[in-house]
């Protein structure tokens, strides 16, 4: 999965530099392997007083896999405000739970509980509560992970192939469920784009997502 390539890239370049991830943006080249190692190459592009720039490489053996340039860091004396508010869903309990889309398989589906608080491929919304399974902690690999169900909002775009994924975090803190607003903005010329803002169970905004990706065949 895309999101899981561009996650440990990001959080590669956390560790390397020290700082944290402001945005990044990763270009697809191929599928990574299922299974094994890839091996993450950071090179810091420049280094400044408050932040870096920075790329990293994802290599599956001599095959790579994808690249992602970010910047990291901030300033911490500097005014905060989060302009945009959290839609009126109802809190993740009282929404029915989404099953896995490939039940048979246990993959990436099976490591979350999904559930649906607003679904319309008319408006192409979605609006669903995501909570790992096994309770790993909120994480810019977290996030990159579920910024990439842009594809899964409608069913015009399910099975689509990514093409970039790009991350911005706009705070991380604590919070067992993570709210995915998706919106897939327009198709043309057999690709589809879209984003999605995360957030926290108490309004807080995590993140915005977005990619382009090419819409599946007909069948």
């Amino acid at each position: 999965m895309g999101g899981v390539a561009v996650g440990a890239a990001a959080m590669a370049m956390e560790h390397s530099t020290g700082r944290p991830l402001i945005w990044t943006t990763a270009q697809f080249i191929s599928a990574g392997p299922a299974s094994g190692t890839v091996d993450i190459e950071v090179e810091e592009m420049v280094v400044g007083g408050k932040v870096t720039q920075a790329r990293a490489t994802l290599m599956d053996g001599d095959r790579l896999v994808l690249t992602a340039n970010a910047t990291l860091g901030g300033r911490s004396d500097r005014p905060e405000a989060q302009i945009i508010s959290m839609p009126s869903v109802p809190p993740p309990m009282e929404c029915d739970v989404k099953t896995a889309d490939y039940r048979d398989c246990d993959d990436l589906q099976r490591r979350f509980e999904k559930r649906m608080a607003y679904q319309s491929d008319e408006d192409g919304i979605e609006r669903l509560w995501f909570r790992p399974v096994a309770g790993e902690p909120m994480s810019t690999g977290l996030l990159a992970i579920i910024g990439d169900f842009v594809g899964g909002a409608t069913s015009m775009t399910r099975g689509c192939t990514s093409l970039d994924n790009t991350l911005r975090i706009h705070r991380i803190v604590a919070s067992d469920w993570i709210l995915a607003d998706t919106q897939i903005l327009g198709m043309a010329n057999g690709a589809f784009h879209g984003h999605t803002r995360l957030f926290a169970e108490d309004g807080t905004l995590l993140a915005i997502a977005g990619q382009s990706a090419m819409l599946r065949r007909p069948e």
